[in-house]
């Protein structure tokens, strides 16, 4: 018996070693792109990352301020966290309605909509590109935060509307019957009852509807013609040309524009784990 438990206990230890063997390579694969774009931005010269190690003999933060005191940067900003913001709000806002919608009432077309919001996810970029500018040409949205905010809300909603029906079917309808048993109507149950309790699920949908506006590039570049209304993705790429990469500059704004959502992400992580993992304890 006494054999038994030590060959189990040895199991045990052997098996947690492999766990955190594997997590711990995985992390290390996971970070490096990180840990190696910052080293790169510390050079000082655009072909720095063709030999890495002459840096460590130069190490300079000179990028990051001509980054800050040369470039639209603050601009760009500015541009960017308006637009995340508004794009948060107004894709939350109809996510978190078409969700409830579709989770707790039984209207004519309700499974056909929910359906057509998942297959307006299967298209690439590419294809959606040249629609989209037609029809913000024809509505007078091109170069305007407007036509931008109103295409990101477009590919954003679908997916947070499918999250959040799924957390929304979470939540025990007799709330819903309580609410109405004390005179609320659909809309002040939602509102009063159903969204703080949706609060984890709200955050996720939040966090990923931000980082769709913040770390664009393609709907960035092709809708938005002025350079004092560029994105921080637009103008991160414009340290690119077709003769000459400033990969030093580059990769100096590329960490910064990391910084803000590694901010929000760390404030919101916890509410970010429950809703991700809320829909699958139903039952």
């Amino acid at each position: 018996m006494a054999t038994k438990v030590v060959s189990r206990d040895h199991g045990r230890r052997r098996t947690a070693v492999l766990s955190h063997l594997a997590l711990g390579v995985a992390s290390l694969v996971a970070l490096f792109p990180i840990a190696w774009l910052v080293f790169i931005s510390l050079g000082p010269d655009k072909d720095d990352y063709l030999h890495p190690g002459r840096i460590w003999s130069k190490v300079t933060f000179s990028n990051y301020a001509f980054v800050t005191e040369h470039t639209k940067f603050f601009t760009w900003l500015g541009n960017t966290a308006l637009i995340a913001l508004l794009t948060c709000v107004i894709g939350v806002m109809f996510a978190a309605t078409t969700g409830y919608a579709v989770s707790r009432m039984r209207f004519p077309g309700y499974r056909k909509l929910m359906w057509v919001l998942l297959v307006t996810q299967m298209f690439p970029i590419a294809v959606l590109i040249v629609p989209m500018y037609q029809i913000l040409g024809d509505l007078g949205l091109i170069d305007t935060y407007g036509g931008l905010i109103l295409v990101y809300c477009s590919t954003a909603v679908p997916y947070c509307a499918w999250m959040l029906k799924g957390y929304f079917d979470s939540i025990p309808i007799e709330i819903d019957e309580a609410g109405r048993v004390d005179g609320l109507t659909p809309f002040g149950t939602f509102f009063r009852l159903i969204l703080p309790l949706a609060r984890p699920g709200l955050a996720v949908a939040a966090f990923y509807t931000c980082l769709t506006a913040w770390g664009e590039v393609a709907f960035a570049s092709t809708f938005m013609l002025d350079d004092s209304k560029y994105t921080l993705a637009v103008g991160l790429s414009s340290f690119v040309s077709q003769h000459d990469a400033q990969w030093n500059y580059m990769a100096a704004t590329a960490v910064l524009i990391a910084i803000p959502v590694s901010a929000v992400f760390y404030l919101v992580q916890k509410h970010l784990v429950t809703g991700m993992t809320a829909g699958a304890t139903k039952g």
